[in-house]
């Protein structure tokens, strides 16, 4: 995979791609005023402990303020598990199971327009339309519309800008402006279907967003917005990236690949090897609330941390040969889903949505493989690891 990054364009910051170890695991940079974390034990006291270790970055970063009410990734307890509380219903095992047979009828209508063509192009023919369908249907926006939805997310993650506090106020606070332009769109649609759904709820999850309560009051349509918003965007961004990333990881892989094909027992665990060597969501931020000591450092309180998962699941002292992908790999305590309060809601889905779609994509195309003649590219973001485009051959040869 080495070679692949390189020629692929791979972030500078995403080092780890390039099978690098970090020199320290943590380290604090002084060119941009953060705390890089990359080591797996250092990763995981953070997210582990949201009381030294808070979600909301608006203590160091105020201009992020219009993003966090409402927002779980940006919030702490308890206002986080009042929050989770009210959408952990449309996550229960039992729902999850329950959209199997729909998950499986959607793979099938999107893989049939293209199975008797020469190529597909995996991203836009089935990663990215699969998983954000489902969320629409959840929430209950046309999921007709999600043209739409590429076209604005696409603009909020297009972007190779990195975090830093060393820039002036005047400089963050136009850097916070363009992100808010970016999503102006998105929570402009998803608040004219909140107001809707205030006038006439329906039975399904923006409706009961807008009617549910939390200590006797209704949430703000802020509120609202941005819980679905994230919803949305976390519902079927990480599964389009480990759907590719999956697919890219076996296809660079033909040994492995073919045991795969052979024994579907191992697709589970090839999408957790996936998701550990080609993390989606690189980083996460979390900002210390008093001073602690991290991996021998002494890390002062209001300081950035930026949590570098996806370097943590490549850490030598956690995972045997950890620049190997290995479909067996067990166990693989990956933290690309996080850990802890903030451990992703949608795991489940996302694992279903992979599980489902894989298995239909070898059953028809036995010999799927990447094209030579149109590379992938990788989604530009410093913080995200995945596929934007996986050309794909349907009928090359074994």
């Amino acid at each position: 995979m080495t070679v692949f990054a390189d020629t692929w364009g791979v972030h500078e910051r995403q080092f780890w791609l390039r099978e690098r170890t970090p020199s320290r695991p943590v380290e604090f940079d002084d060119a941009r005023g953060v705390w890089n974390v990359y080591g797996y034990p250092e990763c995981l006291q953070i997210l582990a402990d949201p009381g030294t270790y808070s979600s909301d970055t608006s203590r160091v970063v105020p201009e992020g303020r219009p993003f966090r009410e409402g927002n779980l990734v940006t919030m702490d307890p308890p206002d986080h598990h009042k929050l989770r509380r009210l959408v952990s219903h449309a996550f229960t095992p039992k729902v999850i199971a329950d959209l199997e047979p729909r998950i499986a009828e959607l793979t099938e209508e999107m893989l049939e327009e293209v199975t008797d063509q020469d190529r597909l192009e995996l991203v836009a023919d089935l990663a990215y339309p699969l998983p954000v369908t489902v969320i629409a249907e959840l929430l209950g926006v046309p999921s007709s519309d999600r043209h739409l939805f590429k076209k604005w997310v696409d603009a909020l993650f297009d972007r190779t800008q990195e975090v830093s506090l060393l820039t002036s106020e005047e400089e963050r606070k136009r850097e916070m402006d363009i992100g808010l332009e970016k999503i102006r769109h998105l929570t402009d649609y998803l608040g004219e279907h909140a107001a809707e759904r205030r006038r006439q709820p329906r039975e399904d999850l923006l409706s009961k967003l807008v009617q549910a309560e939390v200590d006797g009051e209704r949430l703000s349509d802020a509120a609202v917005v941005n819980f679905a918003n994230v919803l949305l965007i976390a519902g079927h961004i990480t599964t389009t990236m480990l759907l590719g990333n999956t697919v890219l990881c076996l296809d660079a892989h033909r040994e492995q690949a073919a045991r795969v094909r052979a024994d579907r027992s191992m697709v589970p665990t090839a999408i957790e090897e996936s998701l550990r060597f080609l993390s989606p969501f690189a980083t996460l931020a979390r900002v210390t609330t008093l001073d602690v000591e991290i991996g021998g450092h002494a890390v002062p309180a209001d300081q950035l941390l930026l949590v570098w998962v996806a370097a943590a699941n490549r850490d030598e002292r956690e995972f045997a040969r950890p620049h190997v992908f290995d479909p067996t790999r067990d166990p693989n305590p990956h933290l690309a889903f996080g850990r802890g309060i903030h451990f992703c809601i949608g795991a489940p889905l996302a694992r279903l949505e992979g599980r489902i779609a894989l298995n239909i994509l070898l059953d028809r195309f036995p010999h799927l493989r990447t094209d030579p003649d149109h590379q992938p590219t990788f989604t530009p973001s410093p913080n995200m690891t995945g596929v934007k485009t996986l050309p794909l051959r349907t009928h090359a040869a074994a």
